[in-house]
């Protein structure tokens, strides 16, 4: 870790959390990732090395825990201290909502996309049974360009490999539209509108697609005019 070699609480909070990465790992543990590959799932652009050197500071410093079960695996829990960043991380969230709205083509990240829809997903407001959406992203190197959201049973998986199962809906878009729509920097009528948008399926299903992905927690943070 730098030394900013200033008494300031502030600096020396810095001197832990401003490292590369570390407040994304805290974000995802927050957000109740627990093991190690998920960690990795929530930060894909993340090298398997950084993390764990990421993970042994925080465990150093005392904000984060190691535990092993009984068969040997490990995972990953926030301790108090760790729990106290809760809000600074969620004040970051809000303000870059809010005053940092442009995206990159470097900010485009399937992966994380179908992960932060997966782990956002209410299963609960789906259909009884299995349902499988298709997401085909045209604007994304084919062997990430096709994803499936599976739901069911109570659970919630993103696969970017074919499952297998029937597929009940197809969503034709941009990753840049779906990131958009997921941001709620958008509306899912208007990209529908502009033809940057279709579903394929069952009507009514189609309809009510919007309402049962929903969006990310902080698309609801109020944007300027």
């Amino acid at each position: 870790m730098t030394s900013y070699g200033q008494f300031c609480p502030v600096a020396k909070a810095m001197e832990i959390l401003d490292e590369r990465w570390t407040l994304l790992v805290v974000r995802e543990l927050l957000a109740g990732s627990t093991r190690f590959n998920e960690l990795r799932r929530g930060n894909p652009k993340m090298s398997s090395a950084l993390l764990a050197t990421r993970l042994r500071t925080l465990e150093r410093v005392g904000v984060v825990d190691r535990l092993v079960d009984e068969h040997g695996r490990g995972s990953y829990r926030l301790t108090s201290c760790g729990e106290e960043l809760r809000p600074v991380v969620e004040g970051l969230g809000a303000w870059g909502m809010r005053w940092i709205g442009q995206l990159g083509a470097e900010d485009l990240d399937p992966h994380l996309l179908m992960w932060d829809v997966k782990r956002t997903v209410t299963a609960s407001r789906w259909p009884p049974g299995r349902t499988v959406v298709e997401f085909r992203f045209h604007d994304v190197p084919a062997r990430a360009a096709r994803w499936w959201l599976c739901v069911g049973s109570g659970e919630v998986d993103a696969c970017d490999v074919d499952p297998g199962f029937d597929v009940d809906l197809v969503v034709l878009t941009s990753l840049r539209t779906m990131v958009e729509l997921w941001r709620g920097d958008r509306a899912w009528r208007d990209a529908e509108r502009a033809d940057e948008l279709t579903v394929q399926g069952p009507p009514a299903l189609a309809r009510g697609l919007m309402d049962l992905l929903g969006t990310m927690p902080l698309a609801a943070v109020p944007r300027p005019v």
